[in-house]
């Protein structure tokens, strides 16, 4: 007999950054698993050291880690992580990035220009990743970057159920913040219950970023609640801006939905002093309480990213978290 059989076992192990460890405390919780321990620091010049307390040999090792402000120090150490599970024989590791960094370089706007979300996407599969798992890509082809598996999970379930149970009796009209993305108005208003949609015509110079230069109604939002969605804010001029069109259209209110709260300076003073009825985000970054204001709703996506890892860990679909539409 040349060969031996055994008993395979799989070993979901779930790894957290420094950056948000209370969400990865959440997912775990929903997993009914532990962050597993780990020594992690910065030396004196900045670079980072991590070593894992637990064997993670033959694991299906899961890598959560945010990317708020430094974004570059947050890369850096879920790469070293990858590396550090990789030499430790880790079976299959999954990147999960809730806020995919540098989603906005994902084209040439000019010549001599980076495509940094493709950069990204080589780093991580040249650190050792079998696999990404992420929410609400600025836009969907940045799945196209990375070699292997990419998990796209949408925040819509999460932010839209909050919107019906709110706002249900509401005469709305969703709104979406440019023309490239009426077609994901179009399924909001189709989860809200067949609501009419408008969009904002804007214009932007690539040369000065988080500035949108005009704006303009197109649709009928007079006398509506007008649910403005995007994918992020960043600084909020953008949304703010847009929030004022509508109302300045003779919208009779304004919900803010948004899955990524950046909220860089100055983005919580423009927001606050915005007439907005409610700005609604998830948690795929961390918002301390000095970002935080009268009318953020701070929505939770460990459920959701729960589930998927569970689904991955079990060879399951992914996609059928989202009545097959991921």
């Amino acid at each position: 007999m040349s060969s031996k059989s055994g008993t395979p076992k799989k070993n979901l192990m779930l790894f957290s950054g420094r950056a948000h460890p209370e969400l990865a405390e959440e997912v775990a919780k929903h997993l009914n698993v532990s962050v597993v321990p780990q020594t992690a620091h910065n030396f004196a010049n900045g670079e980072i050291f991590v070593r894992f307390n637990e064997s993670v040999r033959g694991t299906d090792a899961f890598v959560i880690q945010s990317h708020p402000a430094p974004i570059n120090e947050w890369v850096m150490e879920q790469l070293i992580m990858v590396d550090a599970l990789k030499r430790a024989s880790a079976k299959r590791i999954t990147v999960i990035m809730p806020f995919y960094p540098y989603a906005r370089q994902d084209k040439k706007h000019k010549g001599r220009e980076p495509i940094s979300a493709r950069l990204i996407a080589d780093l991580f599969k040249t650190a050792g990743a079998d696999r990404i798992m992420t929410v609400d890509l600025h836009t969907a082809q940045i799945q196209g970057f990375f070699d292997g598996p990419v998990d796209h999970l949408l925040a819509q379930n999460v932010l839209a159920a909050h919107i019906n149970k709110t706002y249900q009796d509401e005469n709305i009209t969703v709104v979406s913040p440019d023309s490239g993305r009426v077609r994901l108005a179009e399924k909001w208003a189709a989860q809200l219950g067949d609501r009419p949609i408008a969009f904002i015509h804007k214009t932007r110079d690539p040369d000065k970023p988080n500035q949108a230069v005009a704006n303009r109604v197109v649709g009928k939002v007079r006398g509506q609640l007008c649910v403005l969605i995007d994918d992020m804010i960043d600084t909020g001029g953008t949304i703010v801006k847009a929030t004022e069109a509508l109302l300045d259209e003779g919208a009779s209110d304004v919900v803010i939905a948004s899955t990524h709260g950046i909220l860089s300076d100055p983005a919580t003073e423009r927001l606050s002093n915005c007439k907005a009825r409610e700005v609604i985000v998830t948690n795929t970054l961390p918002i301390p309480e000095e970002k935080r204001f009268p009318g953020l709703t701070v929505l939770s996506i460990a459920p959701l990213l729960a589930q998927a890892i569970q689904q991955v860990f079990e060879d399951g679909s992914v996609t059928s978290l989202f009545d097959g539409n991921a």
